[in-house]
């Protein structure tokens, strides 16, 4: 199935563009009306995600309103670690848990690589689905968490933590740590596969704790295994290319590290200057980000200048995806992201020669 609108794809492979492209990260959710229907409707947010009928619906909503350059699959990071079996679930305003966190080593060497075809294949299907609705409008982003950050909730148990469960097994145990960072970039390398063979025309890792690491630590527990996942992907579907980002929140120490693992694009949070980014990375990789969210809490016409400033910090040339540094608030009102995007279509093009 063709797609008509080419510019996110062109711009991850530094290819001309006329304007720079825009998604945003989490752009559907809680901010939608729409989205919070569609939710109630499917009674729990695992049920969102399991099938596949309303994970297309969420996922379009977002299109619907704005014009955005890509669609993200709607589905959540934690999937490979609950078909491994670890019991996710989602307690009323608590976030993501897990009945049975890994904190053995008999439990983690019972830990078995989920197969995307089985245990998976509802996330496969909402895929499929998902390519069969945009009809060749924009194309469409697949992604999974980091073998690191999927270890964190593996570990820990549940989200907003300060690590000590997976710090201490880092530095008191480091080789078990190692068996569950191996089995997820395998789980990962498949998972993300499979997306692309589904439908996926580009694919994004989401390293959002790895911030949380020692520079070493990164090095070793991080950045190596997302090496280990781009060395595994496939490159190319339907006689395209088939570009990877790699985002790690809180990466902006180790910009050069990432960009020389082989991923098409990298992905930054807002504290650091996407201009200083570039220098650094040079032609190696694409950019993607990196509005600070909480600017879309602030008034249109500051949106608009804050935009400026991010176009303006770039540069000309290709190269560039806009996005925010981190997901969008759910108390973000709609008509600002729309605010958002209309500043960037408009005021980016003057950074791009007609071509």
């Amino acid at each position: 199935m063709k797609t008509t609108n080419h510019t996110f794809l062109r711009a991850l492979l530094k290819q001309p563009v006329e304007y720079t492209p825009i998604w945003m990260m989490r752009q559907a959710g809680r901010y939608l009306p729409e989205y919070n229907e569609t939710r109630a409707r499917a009674g729990d947010f695992l049920s969102l995600c399991k099938t596949p009928a309303l994970a297309t619906e969420v996922t379009l909503q977002p299109l619907e309103r704005f014009p955005l350059d890509a669609a993200i699959l709607f589905s959540d990071i934690l999937t490979i670690p609950d078909a491994m079996g670890l019991g996710l679930f989602f307690a009323q305003g608590e976030g993501p848990m897990f009945e049975r966190p890994l904190r053995d080593e008999a439990s983690i060497q019972a830990l078995k690589i989920p197969d995307p075809g089985d245990e998976l294949q509802y996330v496969m299907d909402a895929v499929s689905e998902i390519r069969k609705a945009l009809n060749g409008r924009v194309p469409l982003i697949g992604f999974s968490g980091s073998p690191f950050t999927l270890a964190c909730y593996m570990i820990e148990g549940r989200g907003g933590t300060d690590f000590r469960e997976i710090k201490t097994m880092l530095y008191n145990s480091p080789e078990l740590l190692h068996q569950i960072l191996e089995k997820n970039a395998q789980a990962v390398t498949a998972y993300l596969n499979a997306q692309i063979d589904s439908g996926a025309q580009a694919v994004m890792i989401f390293d959002t704790w790895g911030g949380a690491l020692s520079h070493s630590a990164y090095r070793e527990f991080s950045l190596h295994y997302m090496r280990q996942i781009i060395d595994g992907l496939k490159r190319e579907s339907e006689g395209m290319p088939v570009p990877s980002i790699v985002f790690t929140k809180g990466g902006g120490l180790w910009l050069k590290a990432i960009a020389d693992i082989g991923c098409d694009a990298v992905g930054l949070d807002w504290t650091i200057d996407i201009g200083e980014a570039r220098k650094q990375v040079g032609e190696k990789v694409a950019l993607q980000g990196n509005l600070d969210p909480s600017v879309l809490f602030s008034s249109p016409q500051v949106i608009v200048k804050e935009v400026e400033k991010i176009l303006a910090s770039y540069g000309s040339g290709s190269g560039h995806v806009f996005n925010l540094g981190h997901g969008i608030s759910q108390f973000t009102p709609p008509e600002h992201a729309g605010a958002l995007v209309e500043a960037v279509h408009t005021l980016s093009r003057k950074f791009h020669s007609a071509s």
